[in-house]
Parts: structure tokens; sequence; C-alpha cells
């Protein structure tokens, strides 16, 4: 195979796996219906560890932050609420609509521990979840 063909494959490749990374994307933040009920979609999180908190970073741009929940059950962060597309945007001719709409939920498995407070507030477009750690005993 000569240079030119190779580095024409290699693109091609390098193509296809740019288009199934973006339809896994799609995929990944497209709403499912839960138990037949109302769409639901699951916004991506990070969990980070300090010595005090544990802080969960959940990327939400266009949500309102004040209409969020985050509480722990069994061990479980779970974040709720709903992105809704602005007043303004509902009669317009939408060309491309990639961010998810309606209600969400993520829940994420806590490490180990106690945790005695469930702090939320916003940063950036995301909804930054504070969890103090606690002395000593089981999970909260």
């Amino acid at each position: 195979m000569s240079n030119g063909r190779s580095r024409d494959w290699m693109w091609a490749e390098a193509v296809d796996l740019i288009d199934r990374v973006q339809r896994l994307h799609q995929q990944a933040f497209a709403p499912a219906r839960a138990g037949g009920g109302t769409p639901r979609w699951e916004p991506p999180a990070d969990m980070i560890e300090t010595e005090t908190e544990l802080l969960v970073l959940v990327a939400l741009p266009g949500v309102d932050i004040d209409k969020t929940e985050a509480f722990i059950e069994d061990g479980v962060l779970i974040v709720t609420g709903a992105r809704i597309l602005p007043a303004e945007l509902r009669t317009a001719r939408i060309h491309r609509l990639e961010l998810p709409q309606g209600r969400f939920e993520r829940r994420l498995p806590l490490p180990a521990g106690r945790y005695d407070g469930v702090r939320r507030s916003g940063d950036h477009g995301c909804l930054l979840v504070t969890l103090r750690k606690a002395q000593g005993g089981a999970r909260s």
C-alpha cells in the first residue's frame, strides 16, 4: 500500500470512529422511559473526595439549580430536577436540539463512610453537591 493510500485509509477510519463516538454520546443522553413514566435522562457527574468532604459536580447547563433536589438514600446520592425549554423557544423553529429536556435523575453510589450534610450550589452551569464527612460510624 502506498503512503498516500495508507493515510487515506487511516483518515477514513478516524472519521468513522468519530461518527460512532458521536452516536454513542447521543444515545447516552437520549431520554428514556423509566417504568413507563415521564421521560428521564442522566446528566454526567464527577465525584471527588477530600479529607473532609465528598464533592459531586453534575453538569446541568440551562437548569435552574434552585429547582433541583439532592438527597442520600440507602448509600446513594440522588439528584433530580428538570431542564425546561424556555417559553420563547417553544414556538421557534428548532434546527438542532442536543441538550436533553425534561426530568432527569442521577443516582450515584457513595463511597463507604458517613455523611452528615447535603449542600447544593451552582458553579458555571453545574450543580455542586457537597457532602461533609461525619466522624466514625456507618454510611448515612
